[in-house]
């Protein structure tokens, strides 16, 4: 019997997962050691899957480091909402980022972290999403001046396109924070 739990979307397991998506889901449980919920909604939609998955996988790619990616995640998923990949991507940055738990709370609550460049990351994702885009020449500057070159800029657009994937699909569904995550939620992780 396949169990298949219901948000607003279909969450789906890797045995009910269609089958252009099970490759994808297992190679996340793979990754992840547990099914994020994002990825058994993002099953629904192969192609969303693949793309946030080879999205994803170029974003890593890019000459912003661990920090300033998550940063730009964080960021993104607080200004959209979205509690789920908050989490997740506290998570990531605790674990992964070895970012002290004190920073990515100031990420959760979009305060200053202390680290002048991931604050710098921080204030231009914010401009970024509230101007689509169109920030205001002294926001530019202020990223230029904590010495980011045009090339991150882009990579900050890149993040939050990635982070919007994500962050929408998660609110379109309503998806469930993982257990494997509910100690990284707004308000629950503690510095």
């Amino acid at each position: 019997m396949v169990d298949i739990q219901m948000t607003r979307l279909t969450l789906h397991t890797p045995d009910s997962a269609p089958s252009a998506s099970r490759a994808y889901v297992e190679r996340a449980i793979a990754n992840n050691g547990f099914l994020p919920n994002l990825i058994g909604v993002l099953a629904n939609a192969p192609v969303a899957l693949e793309t946030y998955l080879t999205v994803s996988e170029i974003n890593s790619r890019a000459s912003l480091n661990l920090r300033e990616r998550e940063t730009v995640q964080i960021t993104a998923a607080r200004i959209h909402g979205c509690e789920f990949c908050v989490a997740g991507h506290s998570a990531l940055a605790v674990k992964k980022a070895q970012l002290p738990a004190a920073a990515v709370v100031a990420l959760q609550q979009g305060r200053d972290t202390g680290d002048t460049r991931l604050d710098a990351v921080r204030a231009f994702t914010e401009a970024v999403i509230a101007a689509r885009g169109g920030v205001p020449d002294e926001a530019l500057q202020a990223f230029r001046q904590a010495d980011y070159s045009d090339q991150q800029a882009l990579e900050v657009v890149l993040g939050v396109a990635l982070a919007t994937l994500c962050n929408f699909a998660n609110t379109l569904a309503q998806s469930p924070v993982n257990p494997q995550l509910e100690a990284f939620r707004p308000g629950v992780l503690h510095a």
